[in-house]
């Protein structure tokens, strides 16, 4: 007997629905799969034959044939495992399903339980979208798969409760209000310029983030994070070890102002898609990515044999940290050129097969002056030979360098600052700083923040006089910039206007932009003196 139902795949960040046609038949017992699946796929065959044992089911001794289709769309992981087992017991006709447009999303354990899978919250959408309007789901999944407003989501926790869902009738418990339509949004098309308003209350710090108050001293350093913030432009931090470059990166989570619906809409299908559960709600709080300096370049920007996203992906809607930047691969520094520029990242495999993720991130970064970390220190403590210092730092290209925004040297700061200095200010007060400069550049350009501002939107917003544009062409050919640099160099510019409230930007603001533009007349190491 021929049994078919519905369930789906993922494919990079975007669902797939497949249909699920077994067909029993007499003859040697076998059990094949086809349709393009991947190694999970194949092994469902093993964790169906136990779950249907042990679940008190009869594996029957014929033969079993499962097709995935369409034929031509890769399927991946254990999600269509459920309908499998399911499709058994129909086409053996242990049982008798309802005739209703139903779906079904899960692994099943060799005990018969149903397990949670990466995607499912893309995978439900996409059944949406299908028409489908009731999906069997794994109950530890419940809250992800009610995010879709349009399907009515049943969890079951074994198999035995998936089988009884299909025989009756049964309405899922009522939702909780604070649900989100999905099945008209597409995956990724969130911008991670798109950001709430001024309002921070409750975004309180959460635990493992320092505030900002206990990184003493280093004032600059401090000024230019919250203009990079304010304004979502990529900052390098140079310095000697133990000089708080890392701390200081750290604090970011606790200054930003949480996603509104539609980033925080693209943000929990992310974190659906990558595995990172369990999701019990729209996820609010802007990712923060820190991975580690020999991260390869299939992790950096996405790939594999399923298209999985990487850290570009991954620090969408939020900011991306690379500490030690120098230790990276150099490939892996030049594949952030593209998505630092557009936004995106398109990954290509063969047959034809590609897929764009998105990757509107900020890039904040640190690195050591020299392989050793001492260029510069007063002591004379640096043991690297003479052009060493300014090699490490030339790991960093050209290009990616005119795609950072702010230069800023962090110095050792003197024990009497550490000891006796001023309190410097919590991450509450500037969080609410930033929050509010954000605010004024959404309602004025569009929900767009000012490093996403180009060509003569760039040049309206800025409202220069004869006088700041020639102060503003003054500097661009001081330090010797490009024409993306000195598009860069206004936009930090606009952003330091915005935390003064100014409409304008004035050629204070320009000065103050071009004091951390990377040096074209100097090393960069000697940002860390």
């Amino acid at each position: 007997m021929l049994a078919t139902l519905l369930s789906a795949t993922l494919v990079a960040l975007d669902g797939r629905v497949i249909r699920v046609e077994v067909d029993v038949a007499p003859g040697l017992p076998g059990f094949t799969i086809v349709g393009l699946g991947d190694a999970s796929i194949r092994e469902a065959r093993e964790r169906v034959r136990g779950a249907l044992r042990n679940a008190g089911f009869v594996h029957p001794p014929r033969r079993i044939t499962v097709n995935l289709a369409p034929a031509d769309v890769p399927k991946t992981g254990p999600a269509a495992d459920l309908a499998i087992a399911v499709g058994i017991l129909i086409g053996s006709e242990q049982f008798t399903a309802r005739g209703d447009r139903v779906a079904l999303i899960g692994e099943v354990s060799l005990g018969g339980d149903v397990r949670a899978v990466p995607g499912l919250l893309p995978m439900v959408a996409a059944l949406a979208r299908h028409g489908v309007r009731r999906v069997v789901v794994p109950a530890a999944a419940t809250q992800e798969a009610r995010l879709v407003r349009e399907i009515e989501s049943v969890p079951v926790a074994t198999l035995a409760e998936a089988v009884d869902a299909l025989r009756a009738r049964r309405r899922a418990p009522p939702a909780r209000p604070a649900r989100v339509e999905l099945a008209a949004t597409a995956a990724g098309d969130g911008d991670a310029s798109r950001l709430p308003g001024p309002a921070v209350a409750g975004f309180g710090l959460q635990p493992g983030i320092p505030d900002l108050a206990e990184v003493r001293g280093q004032v600059e350093a401090r000024r230019a994070l919250e203009v990079a913030l304010a304004g979502g432009h990529g900052l390098l931090l140079i310095g000697p070890p133990g000089t708080g470059k890392t701390m200081l990166a750290r604090t970011i989570p606790g200054l930003l102002p949480p996603l509104a619906d539609e980033d925080a809409l693209g943000a929990t299908i992310i974190a659906s898609a990558s595995g990172e559960g369990p999701i019990r709600g729209l996820i609010r709080r802007p990712p923060f990515r820190a991975p580690h300096h020999t991260s390869s370049y299939a992790a950096m920007v996405g790939g594999g044999r399923s298209i999985s996203p990487g850290e570009v992906t991954r620090a969408d809607n939020g900011v991306l940290f690379l500490d030690e930047l120098a230790e990276f691969s150099r490939d892996v520094l030049e594949a952030l050129r593209q998505p630092l520029e557009d936004g995106r990242v398109t990954i290509v495999r063969a047959g034809g097969r590609a897929a764009t993720m998105p990757a509107r991130f900020q890039l904040v970064a640190a690195t050591n002056p020299c392989p050793c970390g001492h260029h510069g220190d007063a002591d004379g403590s640096c043991v690297c030979a003479r052009g060493v210092a300014e090699a490490y730092v030339g790991r960093i290209s050209g290009p990616l360098r005119d795609r950072v925004d702010l230069w800023v040297g962090m110095p050792r700061v003197p024990p009497r600052v550490l000891v006796a200095g001023p309190e410097p200010e919590a991450s509450a007060v500037v969080a609410t700083r930033i929050a509010a400069a954000r605010s004024r550049q959404l309602a004025r350009q569009g929900r767009r923040l000012n490093a996403r501002a180009g060509g003569r939107s760039l040049r309206a917003i800025a409202r220069l006089t004869s006088t700041t544009a020639g102060r503003l062409a003054a500097l661009a050919e001081h330090e010797q910039l490009s024409g993306r640099g000195t598009d860069r160099l206004l936009r930090v510019a606009r952003t330091i206007a915005d935390l003064e409230s100014a409409d304008a930007v004035a050629i204070e603001h320009l000065e103050e932009a071009a004091r951390w533009r990377a040096p074209a007349r100097r090393p960069l190491t000697a940002l860390a003196v």
